[in-house]
């Protein structure tokens, strides 16, 4: 039986896409292309992995497992990893020659298809009527003022709205062509940090002010110093099966490729690195009150993925976070959502405007490089002013607000700002799920799965499954070889069976369906 979980979740989404996978332009506008749509071949050639095989037996010599990120290798699925040569869209071509449908998206950050150079929609509308008043209803944006300027500057044209539009296509890739020329990276404050840090700030609930750095792990790490120095205490509460980055003090039943490759724990990691980090089964209150009862007055904070990504798709029950965020008030703790994966992907100001809750701390990363290396954390005011040189929580990054990342950064949040793109995720994301717990029930498998607009999940269980230890009843061995049936069919999932899948703005109906029906065909044979 297959069945879907998840608070606000959709079964079946009646919802009509509202973000249009293709317009007629007038004759003026014929020079811009809107939609990009990428060439599938007709012949099926024969699957053959040969020229990654050499290139990651070569790679085996050169770096530990071949990779440098555990997941890749494939450990948990089998098979021969894949090298990968190009992506566009949806789409990732290996080096083979083969071409797949991606629902990994570059573990997230491919929320508007992966080397984006698609006009946005509202600007594209704009061009076309070659008018500043479409867009008058922001001239009092701090945000699209600094924007406008930099698209301006970088276009090198006039200060004005029209003259930054019309130069506009094609999009991230022009504009980080455009930023790559005057340097990538300064050691110095950029304008641009700026311009994402307000449009971070004005999007995300719990983000008064931000500090960016460059990656999830990073942005994490901080986090932690900083709730610690704010509250004058050590101890921290995470959940089972999240994983927070790579630090010593969350590699405590973390999820991610310590789940995947089934380490207990991180050979290496101090006993003393550890001995405050408490952890709790996901969607337990219960265990946490008691932890709060046990450790009165000791526990910093409370972080958490609000809606776990790292041990598979499991969503919050109706009344955890809630909960959460009542027991961290009561106990002067602070609640850190760790939104690396789901900020800027389940709703515009990510998984706390989604289920409106707002935590005291926030990190970032992911979709806000636009595939570029960056994390960010933020917070209320008061607690962020502790961060140097503000206050006396030291952190620091020489690469930090480079100038490359904010470009894409500011560039991608823009796209997501269209109207109708949650919209548009949550449509394909639902027929997407659904198909495929519908072709797992009719070839008589037992699935279970959800999502939430852009993100997605599905376990070889039978469910529910609200935390790491029920994920842990899969059947990996199914999905192992569902992986491998799918990959041969052209769909690329991430390769384990605990980790969650991404779409993107540049999916579309066509590639749902072919996806669906690859999966009737591999779940037929397995």
């Amino acid at each position: 039986m297959a069945s879907v979980a998840g608070v606000g979740v959709s079964w079946r989404s009646s919802k009509a896409a509202l973000l249009p996978s293709s317009v007629k332009p007038s004759r003026a506008a014929t020079r811009l292309a809107f939609t990009v749509r990428n060439t599938i071949s007709v012949e099926k050639k024969n699957y053959t992995l040969q020229k990654s095989e050499e290139i990651f037996n070569a790679a085996k010599k050169l770096m530990p497992g071949g990779v440098n990120s555990p997941v890749r290798a494939f450990k948990s699925v089998g098979g021969q990893p894949i090298v990968f040569d190009s992506v566009k869209g949806s789409r990732m071509w290996d080096v083979d020659g083969n071409e797949y449908i991606d629902y990994v998206g570059s573990w997230g950050p491919a929320i508007i298809g992966h080397a984006d150079d698609k006009v946005p929609f509202i600007f594209y509308i704009a061009w076309l009527l070659n008018s500043d008043v479409f867009l008058s209803f922001q001239a009092n944006s701090t945000v699209i003022s600094l924007w406008a300027k930099v698209t301006c500057t970088v276009c090198k044209h006039s200060n004005s709205w029209a003259g930054g539009l019309k130069l506009l296509a094609p999009f991230v890739n022009a504009a980080l062509i455009e930023t790559l020329k005057k340097g990538t990276s300064f050691g110095a404050p950029c304008i641009l940090e700026n311009v994402l840090a307000e449009m971070v700030i004005s999007a995300v609930p719990s983000v008064e002010m931000v500090r960016f750095v460059n990656s999830g792990t990073e942005a994490c790490m901080g986090v932690l110093r900083l709730a610690r120095a704010f509250t004058g205490r050590e101890k921290l509460i995470k959940f089972e099966g999240c994983y927070h980055g790579h630090a010593n003090a969350f590699l405590v039943k973390a999820g991610s490729g310590v789940a995947t490759l089934g380490l207990p724990d991180s050979p290496g990691v101090p006993s003393g690195a550890t001995m405050d980090t408490l952890t709790s089964p996901y969607n337990d209150l219960e265990t946490v009150k008691k932890l709060f009862e046990t450790h009165k007055g000791e526990i910093a904070a409370v972080i958490l993925e609000p809606v776990v990504g790292n041990a598979g798709f499991i969503p919050p029950k109706p009344e955890f976070l809630n909960g959460l965020r009542e027991i961290t008030e009561q106990n002067g703790a602070l609640l850190i959502f760790d939104e690396v994966m789901t900020g800027f992907r389940l709703a515009y100001g990510g998984a706390q405007e989604y289920f409106g809750i707002t935590p005291d701390l926030t990190t970032l990363g992911k979709v806000i490089g636009g595939g570029l290396p960056v994390g960010a954390y933020g917070g209320r005011k008061d607690i962020m002013q502790m961060v140097a040189p503000a206050g006396p929580m030291y952190q620091a990054g020489t690469l930090s607000g480079n100038p490359l990342a904010m470009t894409a950064g500011i560039h991608t949040l823009k796209r997501l700002m269209e109207p109708g793109t949650y919209e548009y995720l949550d449509k394909i994301t639902s027929d997407l799920t659904n198909g495929i717990l519908d072709a797992g029930e009719r070839a008589g498998h037992e699935m279970y799965g959800g999502y939430i607009h852009g993100m997605f999940g599905f376990f070889f269980n039978a469910g529910p499954v609200h935390n790491f230890e029920d994920a842990k009843k899969s059947d990996a061995a199914k999905f192992a070889r569902f992986h491998r049936g799918m990959l041969e069919e052209g769909v690329y999932l991430a390769p384990s069976q605990f980790e969650a899948g991404f779409t993107s703005l540049a999916h579309t109906h066509k590639d749902i369906e072919q996806t669906i029906e690859a999966a009737e065909r591999v779940l037929k044979r397995i």
